[in-house]
């Protein structure tokens, strides 16, 4: 087994410089610039390091996961102990770091890739994230490829434009892209964003004390050689990405993990922990979830009432209002997104999921399919476990890391007052439909939100939806424990206790406050992650009102916070109707009612 990689060695030079914040020149348009030919009497830096970067990143992860490697035009080496051996760089770059934030100086004119055809026979070519490839290489790859028919081509797509190394995409086994996908088919695809490697992210991932021991360049580069090298020792997709992931976490500079260390590492991170870990996350005190996840029915009904046309570019547009409102970290832990809008994009180009982890709010996805009536009978199930292990899988790997499913029940009543529905077969079925699916979720690293919703808009008073909304959460609890899903990584979202929006004695919220409150503390286990509040049809002062009144009959044994849809997205949908010149008004209208409810939390 042997691998050719094909990219330029860079010579990194990290100047870690002090904190002042005098010595600094102005120019005409009065901004403050640092003059780097400065005297080292009066500005230092603290440190200067130097490593291989580029392709030499590259050689050193597969190397220490015991594959061996040669990069082209170069003679650099790995020594027993780890270390890249020799002086073949022939472009430097300075990253300059003051107060945590790196500055990057390269060159104008990078280094053509130099490209020798090989005399001997590998098993893969990589095609190195640094390489700039001449037409005259491609043409020499593509020849190779031709004649060494069992050569595998890997090829790291970072910039959509390089017409030629696009023309080597089609001939490629597997391809990373950091940008817009390439027109291969989809399972020779890795986004490498599927690793949570944003350049935002990656400043998370690594604290400022060690931001002069590696950058979000090299970042990249560890990721995707660790998991191609995962792939060509026969790790799956997901251990692959966990992996990169994990090397990411732990590597400095010359510091990658070995094959052995990556594996410990990743044996010893208990699954359960990490969901649990974000299940907290998501009910963080002081802000809520939004649920931006309306099916295609649902915001079809919503555009046509105010007569904007349902098109691709006008649902990401209505989206793109929340996603990118100022300041939304400050208010929403998460948001859940229907599948359409996981794929789209913001204006800045990244898909609305790296988009909202780049603010580090947690993106989630509605995986339900709709309702489906039981045979002969109006009342509903769920459908959608059909083929869910494959669709959660897929989720995780665009970094959507929770998920919800929703129930519906509507309370119907005889002439005499008496509850018809739901039934206890509806009732039964739906929870264990919940169950399923909940337990298919932590199985696939996904928080499961559970979602049983009395539908407010019906004709029976507050106590019967204290009855009936009891008898759901004690058979839900009941079939949750059946299916062994861990409460302390589930999240119930649920209706308030309400009398039915047709019902002639409306609740007052002090009325919703205690009733609800006394059918979650009677109904719920301790160990649930948390309650949220679904807002199902009140207008958003209503649901705001009786938020407040809910969270006044507190304490509670969980986090209790909203999850709105309606009550948060109609005032800007309303501001908005499909016009974008009114999107910054539309915004504030959001932001308004995102104000509103976090301070009656």
């Amino acid at each position: 087994m042997n691998i050719l990689v094909v990219g330029n060695v860079i010579k990194d030079i990290y100047l870690n410089l002090d904190s002042r914040t005098e010595n600094f020149e102005t120019d005409k348009n009065h901004i403050k610039w640092l003059n780097l030919a400065f005297n080292a009497e009066e500005h230092f830096f603290f440190n200067r390091n130097s490593n291989f970067g580029g392709a030499a990143v590259t050689l050193e992860v597969l190397s220490r996961m015991n594959l061996p490697t040669t990069i082209t035009g170069s003679d650099l080496k790995m020594t027993d102990d780890g270390f890249i051996t020799n002086q073949s760089a022939k472009t430097y770059r300075y990253i300059l770091v003051a107060d945590g934030n790196p500055c990057y100086i390269a060159p104008t004119n990078h280094e053509i890739t130099n490209f020798a055809t090989p005399d001997t026979f590998y098993d893969y070519i990589y095609i190195d994230r640094s390489a700039l490839l001449s037409p005259t290489a491609v043409t020499k790859i593509s020849s190779y490829l031709d004649l060494s028919k069992n050569t595998k081509l890997i090829t790291y797509l970072k910039d959509q434009n390089d017409t030629n190394l696009n023309q080597l995409a089609p001939q490629s086994d597997l391809v990373f892209y950091e940008t817009k996908k390439p027109d291969i088919p989809p399972e020779k695809l890795i986004h490498i964003s599927e690793t949570n490697l944003s350049y935002q992210n990656i400043h998370e991932v690594i604290s400022v004390e060690r931001i002069d021991m590696m950058t979000h360049l090299s970042a990249y580069s560890i990721a995707a050689a660790t998991i191609l090298g995962s792939f060509i020792i026969g790790k799956s997709v997901e251990e692959s990405l966990r992996l990169a992931r994990i090397n990411v976490e732990n590597s400095t500079l010359n510091s990658t993990l070995n094959l052995a260390e990556l594996q410990e590492i990743s044996d010893k991170q208990n699954p359960e922990e990490n969901l649990e870990l974000i299940a907290a996350s998501l009910v963080l005190a002081k802000k809520g979830i939004l649920a931006a996840d309306e099916s295609g029915g649902s915001i079809h009904k919503k555009f046509e009432k105010l007569n904007i046309a349902d098109t691709y570019e006008n649902r990401r547009d209505y989206r793109n209002i929340f996603f990118t409102t100022k300041d939304l970290e400050n208010y929403v832990n998460g948001v859940i997104l229907f599948d359409e809008t996981a794929r789209q994009q913001a204006d800045n180009g990244q898909n609305f999921t790296d988009f909202l982890i780049s603010r580090r709010i947690i993106p989630g996805i509605k995986v339900d399919q709709g309702l489906e009536k039981f045979e002969n009978s109006e009342e509903t199930y769920t459908k959608g476990l059909d083929g869910l292990d494959t669709r959660l899988r897929e989720y995780y790997r665009l970094g959507l890391r929770f998920a919800k499913w929703r129930a519906a029940f509507e309370i119907h009543l005889d002439e005499q007052g008496n509850i018809l529905t739901p039934t206890d077969h509806a009732i039964t079925e739906n929870c264990r439909i919940l169950a399923e699916y909940a337990s298919a979720c932590q199985s696939a690293g996904l928080v499961p939100i559970v979602e049983p919703e009395v539908v407010y808009d019906g004709y029976y008073s507050i106590d019967q939806s204290a009855s009936i909304t009891g008898k759901i959460l004690d058979e839900l609890m009941k079939k949750l424990a059946d299916y062994h899903v861990n409460l302390r990584a589930c999240i119930l979202k649920v209706n308030m206790i309400i009398a039915g929006k047709q019902f002639e004695n409306q609740s007052t919220p002090a009325e919703v406050g205690t009733k609800t409150a006394e059918v979650l503390k009677n109904h719920l286990p301790e160990d649930l992650a948390g309650v949220v509040f679904l807002s199902g049809g009140q207008t958003p002062e209503q649901a705001t009102d009786n938020l407040r009144e809910i969270e006044k009959n507190g304490p509670f044994p969980w986090p209790v916070t909203f999850s709105f849809a309606r009550a948060l997205q109609d005032p800007a949908l309303y501001a908005w109707n499909g016009d974008n010149n009114n999107v910054e008004k539309a915004r504030q209208a959001f932001l308004d009612r995102l104000i509103a409810n976090t301070e009656v939390l």
